[in-house]
């Protein structure tokens, strides 16, 4: 009897671990068949080209899925209804509907079919297929920024690759998409002609500004990257032994992930540096890879700080992606790995398996759902995973984007609350420290009720550049617009900390949204009663004489008058300036408002509608030149038509630096560069009127900004030009001024002689008379 007891508190108590071992409550999806299950397309059903599924969730819009397996599906409501397969019509004629890659691109889908690029908009419920690739293409990639809706934003969720898996990399042609996918071009690579091995994927890294390429030759593989400093060396080789997948994980902070059935690899800096994951299977055995560990890899799923990875062994494993490299633990109790099974991360710490199941009923497939609170498995004491050391990681910049303008800094700070006892260290990193230096001050901040110490970290953000403490050859190209992710985590933290996630904002290196420049109008015309605003206002209009401009901005005179219509509610009452006064206008810079400086930088001006009759103060040798300048006929040669008035930041060449491709050959030409380090203005010539400018700040270390502005000036003072030929006139006048120098010479001699004094003589004698004839006539009267 006290053996049947004892074996059956045995059982209950294996029966009660058993229970405790449970990672997950399995349900099944079997709503929407009814009346949400939208119908079917009368074309192929999708499938996927590998055997193992695969499941991309959509970065920004937690709702949006795609499902790869043997059967697609695509979900705008996280898998919570049953769904038909995804098929593509048949107007695409794609052949073999076999899906070799797919990418979510803001709000439409991209999938590779059949060596082709389809998109499927899921907001317009249409299908379209790509132009402009003229070659078979396997793969895309691409990445989505949720940060906010700015331009630079915007334009990361636009951008896509397509190309072909394990070409030669010297001879492959790759595409490079802004629309989305829509229209594709061919991608210019410098350099590639020279790379030697098979391409192994292209992506964009904007968490270093790079595009890079994989490159593979014999059994090793690295990194290839296109812009200075990085373009001058390869990243550091890997074991490459099978074909990879690469998941680029969301927020743009450079964290890659590679693997296959038999590798795990990941890189916290784009490929700069790729490591293997090591493997805890048991609390004391720690394997350095997953070949080691033995284990075969079904599926991953990844977030911007976590890992997980299901196994055809029937485990699950989990790892943080932290700064530093963590390992991986080991889950398993339950029968949870299916061929069709696929993993997601749909909140953090909150993982779900995915398999779709048929029904005989019906076309459309449920879903099995296995969600799991990694926190809680992780507090199972078995694991042996040690309580994390922090308490709080705090800052009002996470999950935020930045900006910083040339010259500009950035101070962000954050609250770190730690457990008694511990002493975790903070660790600040950016992902692109070519682009953007930084410096943090940490500190003691008070206690919290519990006796807790709080820590303040005060971080500055600085262009790399100006920080002064890099080698130049270090830093990026200062002209061009860089990004970087600030990540602040800890560095020893452990694997339990799963709501501890770590604080990331973007910072963009680039042009301030809200930057104008405004062109200080202190003197107006309208002021001085030249001219009235009213009358300006009333579809006021003036004449331009044919001899003062060229609409070809070539000076040449041009064939009839031009009549110009002033438009008042864009440029104001003019400027009101003197033709006889040297000038140049006083250029402002604004933000957001408020008035920020008066800009010294460099500058250009050009009359809008062809008026030449004006010219500079100084000419290239008085400029102090040391190549030849630019001037607008030069810059509009070069740019084409590519707009109107194309001189600015990023085509500018100062000619106060050597260039041998531009000699100085023509000192004598106007210096057309107004500010920076010269005194040049602008001289009118004799002719009144309204001249309209056009005024783009050339300097390329001013800000990142095209600051460009339109304003009008109204020149006054000058006299009419005279109708008389100047010939007709000047030659009497000087003709006048010698005769009368010769008689100032000449009288005075001719008094001394006879002829004088008799001339004199009968002068006086004539003055008399004339005196007694004006005496008579008056005593008449």
């Amino acid at each position: 009897m006290l053996v049947l007891m004892l074996v059956a508190a045995a059982a209950l108590r294996l029966c009660l671990l058993a229970g405790a071992q449970q990672l997950c409550r399995v349900h099944t999806v079997r709503t929407g068949k009814v009346f949400h299950v939208s119908p079917q397309i009368q074309g192929d059903h999708l499938y996927f080209a590998s055997s193992s599924a695969r499941l991309i969730k959509h970065p920004c819009k937690q709702n949006i899925a795609l499902y790869l397996g043997r059967q697609i599906f695509f979900t705008k409501d996280n898998f919570e209804s049953s769904l038909l397969p995804l098929s593509i019509p048949t107007s695409m004629k794609v052949s073999v509907p076999e899906v070799t890659s797919a990418h979510i691109a803001g709000s439409v889908l991209l999938l590779v079919v059949n060596q082709k690029v389809y998109i499927y908009d899921y907001e317009a419920n249409s299908w379209n297929a790509s132009i402009g690739i003229e070659h078979p293409v396997s793969h895309i990639s691409g990445d989505n920024c949720c940060y906010s809706r700015h331009p630079f934003c915007v334009d990361i969720s636009n951008s896509v690759f397509a190309y072909l898996h394990g070409d030669q990399i010297s001879q492959t042609t790759i595409y490079v998409s802004n629309s989305r996918g829509y229209e594709f071009q061919k991608f210019a690579y410098e350099r590639q002609a020279e790379l030697v091995g098979s391409l192994g994927g292209v992506f964009y890294f904007y968490s270093l500004s790079q595009a890079g390429l994989l490159l593979i030759d014999q059994g090793k593989a690295m990194f290839s990257y296109s812009e200075h400093p990085l373009n001058r060396s390869l990243g550091l080789p890997f074991d490459y032994n099978g074909t990879l997948d690469i998941l680029i994980t969301p927020g743009q902070k450079g964290m890659l992930i590679l693997w296959f059935e038999r590798s795990l690899l990941v890189s916290g800096n784009a490929g700069q540096f790729v490591d293997t994951v090591h493997v805890n299977e048991e609390p004391y055995v720690l394997y350095s890879s997953v070949s080691e560990a033995s284990i075969t890899i079904h599926s991953i799923a990844a977030n911007q700080n976590e890992l997980a990875v299901l196994t055809q062994e029937n485990n699950l494993y989990y790892g943080s992606l932290g700064i530093l490299p963590s390992h991986l633990v080991k889950f398993s109790g339950q029968n949870i790995w299916s061929q069709e099974a696929a993993l997601m991360f749909n909140d953090v710490g909150r993982l779900e398996i995915l398999t779709p199941l048929p029904d005989a009923k019906f076309p459309a497939f449920d879903f099995q759902k296995c969600p799991l609170n990694i926190q809680a498995i992780l507090m199972d004491p078995k694991l042996h995973v040690d309580l994390c050391k922090v308490e709080l990681l705090q800052g009002e910049f996470d999950n935020k984007m930045y900006i910083i303008d040339m010259n500009s800094n950035l101070e962000l700070t954050a609250l770190m609350i730690s457990r008694p006892g511990t002493s975790p260290v903070p660790l600040a990193m950016v992902s692109n420290p070519h682009s953007l230096g930084l410096q943090v001050i940490i500190y003691e901040d008070g206690y919290t009720y519990d006796g807790n110490t709080k820590h303040r970290l005060n971080i500055s953000l600085r262009q790399q550049h100006h920080w002064g403490t890099a080698d130049p050859n270090f830093t990026s190209s200062i002209k061009r617009p860089t990004v970087s992710t600030i990540t602040l985590d800890v560095a020893n933290k452990e694997v339990s900390c799963v709501d501890l996630k770590p604080l990331t904002a973007l910072i963009s290196v680039g042009c301030e949204q809200g930057k104008k420049i405004v062109i200080q109008n202190e003197i107006s015309a309208c002021h001085n009663g030249i001219l009235d605003p009213v009358g300006l206002q009333d579809n006021y209009s003036y004449v331009i004489e044919k001899e003062a401009y060229d609409p070809n901005f070539q000076g040449q005179m041009s064939h009839e008058d031009l009549v110009v219509y002033y438009r008042y509610e864009k440029l104001g009452c003019p400027h009101l300036v003197y033709y006889n006064t040297p000038w140049r206008p006083v250029v402002e810079l604004w933000r957001e408002g408020k008035f920020q400086e008066v800009t010294t930088a460099e500058f250009v001006l050009l009359e809008v509608n062809g008026l030449f009759t004006y010219t500079y103060s100084l000419t290239a040798r008085t400029a102090l030149c040391r190549s030849q300048p630019q001037n607008w006929t030069t810059v509009m040669d070069s740019a084409g038509n590519t707009k109107p008035f194309p001189w600015d930041r990023e085509n500018y060449v100062s000619c106060h630096d050597l260039n041998d491709d531009a000699p100085l050959k023509w000192p004598d030409v106007p210096y057309q560069i107004l500010g920076g380090p010269t005194a040049n203005k602008v001289i009118f010539e004799q002719r009144n009127g309204i001249y309209i400018f056009f005024l783009s700040i050339v300097d390329p270390y001013y800000s990142y900004c095209h600051l460009e502005t339109t304003f009008s000036v109204y020149v006054y003072g000058a006299l009419p030009l005279s109708i008389i030929p100047k010939t007709v006139t000047v030659i009497p006048l000087i003709m006048a001024i010698l005769l009368s120098v010769w008689l100032a010479h000449m009288v005075p001699k001719l008094l001394h002689t006879k002829k004088g004094l008799r001339l004199k003589e009968f002068w006086v004698s004539l003055c008399r008379r004339c005196r007694r004839l004006c005496t008579f006539s008056r005593g008449r009267r």
